[in-house]
């Protein structure tokens, strides 16, 4: 599946960047260096200079991409969803069943990313950890409603619209399939957080799929 999604050109909104990082090889390992730079040492301890300093560059040529490092969070996490969606695309394509569909969207989202996927050079389970452990902050900020207007959050929002639909195929009059669906995602990366660092704020099981198993239980029993 990642070799066929690999020949996907992924283009994201350019209010998230002042050069696109996809159009240079500096570009591209601002990413790859970010990516590292993030899963290691987080984001708060992130910084362009200490960025630039991991990429042998400089902080003035980091500048000439991203505006500042929420931005380049923004970029991280919207290239991840729209990663997503195409994953969830194809694994759907050509299943007429709607609960088939339904079931691997939520192992997609279930399933934690390794760090042994490769989408060209980029590490999806380093991606997938930044999303898990750093998105909330793209959120929760003063500035989230201008930020939603330049169409930052338009990959999750497709993402979650394209599950939405598979749940109103199986039960048109259920109410809440957005709710759902975005509680089932923001409520997967809380849990795995939760059985890294506090345990006993969950009921992680040392099998892979506790959190698939759970989450298809509350999907299932509420949409029907």
């Amino acid at each position: 599946m990642i070799d066929f999604v690999s020949s996907i050109h992924i283009q994201l909104n350019n209010s998230m960047y002042l050069k696109d990082p996809e159009s240079s090889d500096l570009g591209k390992r601002i990413i790859r260096g970010s990516i590292d730079l993030i899963n290691e040492i987080g984001f708060d301890q992130f910084t362009f200079r200490k960025l630039s300093s991991e990429i042998e560059s400089t902080e003035a040529s980091v500048y000439r991409y991203f505006e500042n490092k929420h931005k380049l969070l923004l970029y991280l996490t919207a290239w991840y969803w729209s990663f997503m969606e195409c994953q969830l695309a194809f694994l759907t394509t050509n299943i007429d069943d709607p609960n088939k569909r339904l079931d691997r969207a939520i192992r997609l989202i279930t399933d934690a990313a390794s760090e042994d996927d490769f989408y060209r050079d980029y590490n999806l389970g380093k991606i997938s950890g930044i999303v898990n452990n750093e998105s909330l902050k793209i959120y929760l900020t003063k500035e989230v409603d201008e930020v939603n207007k330049d169409g930052a959050f338009v990959p999750y929002k497709q993402f979650v619209e394209r599950i939405s639909d598979i749940i109103m195929e199986i039960n048109p009059e259920y109410p809440y399939p957005h709710m759902l669906v975005s509680t089932a995602i923001e409520g997967a990366h809380l849990q795995r957080f939760f059985g890294e660092h506090l345990p006993r704020l969950t009921d992680v099981k040392s099998r892979e799929d506790y959190l698939y198993d759970f989450y298809k239980e509350i999907i299932i029993k509420a949409i029907h």
